[in-house]
């Protein structure tokens, strides 16, 4: 099973470079971040069509996550638990059954965070510990399960092309690290850097000061696997060269494949 993650920056923008990805990747399942839609107006035809089933937790203008699967999505949940007050459409859940188990799919849009400190951190950071209190459920059920999309945190110096340019940046203040790190710490399996090793890999590009043409880059969106999801990791890849296309997101998607 081919599971991806892609924050599309708009899905109006960028359904075009969306579909002709999908054309040529073929996952089963993509975990779609920052729609910017309401539900009403994603245009889920186009992904249908293609063979998707399509469930989305939408929100004017920001934000908003989306599933798309070629298997039955079941048991549907929306929103992370912990706070009723919180109107943020960033996360969603859904299982879907491969040939061997079922896997619980949690997608995932983490606060940015800046400017800090302030508000905006502040909830970032209260965000946080919800997704921890939501993963330490997910341990303790002992099942299949993964938590993807872009996370807003560069885990460390060796995720960014200049680090030092980010460490009073929300996305890799000692605090965020931190926060990432309790999460893994868990018992997840971070699967990009179960297969990867070494500086250099990116899955975003800022639209500006030619980050792109220099590679400056920073890696923040990942995949965390329960042990009995990484127990059938198979590879998990960046697919960067979208990135060079004609009006692409500042991110590129990442993918796992499971063996399940």
């Amino acid at each position: 099973m081919k599971i991806a993650s892609f924050n599309i920056n708009g899905i109006k923008a960028r359904h075009p470079a969306l579909c002709d990805w999908l054309d040529e990747a073929q996952p089963d399942v993509a975990l779609l971040q920052e729609i910017k839609s309401v539900d009403e107006n994603f245009p889920r035809e186009i992904f249908e069509e293609r063979g998707y089933n399509v469930e989305t937790h939408g929100q004017k203008g920001f934000n908003g996550v989306a599933i798309l699967s070629k298997l039955p999505l079941e048991d549907v949940t929306r929103g992370l638990p912990g706070d009723d007050t919180d109107e943020q459409a960033r996360w969603i859940e859904a299982t879907v059954t491969g040939a061997k188990s079922a896997i619980r799919l949690c997608g995932l849009y983490l606060p940015n965070g800046n400017p800090c400190p302030g508000p905006k951190y502040d909830y970032k950071l209260g965000w946080m510990k919800r997704l921890k209190a939501r993963a330490a459920e997910l341990m303790a059920a002992e099942e299949p399960a993964l938590m993807a999309g872009d996370y807003n945190i560069i885990p460390l110096d060796e995720d960014a092309a200049r680090p030092e340019v980010w460490h009073e940046d929300a996305l890799a203040r000692p605090e965020s690290r931190r926060a990432f790190r309790e999460i893994v710490n868990l018992g997840f399996t971070e699967a990009f850097r179960a297969r990867t090793r070494g500086p250099g890999h990116y899955t975003f590009w800022d639209y500006q000061a030619g980050a792109w043409d220099r590679n400056d880059g920073i890696r923040i969106d990942h995949f965390l696997l329960t042990p009995q999801a990484a127990d059938h990791l198979v590879d998990c890849r960046v697919d960067k060269e979208i990135r060079n296309r004609p009006k692409p997101s500042d991110h590129v998607p990442i993918w796992v494949e499971l063996d399940i």
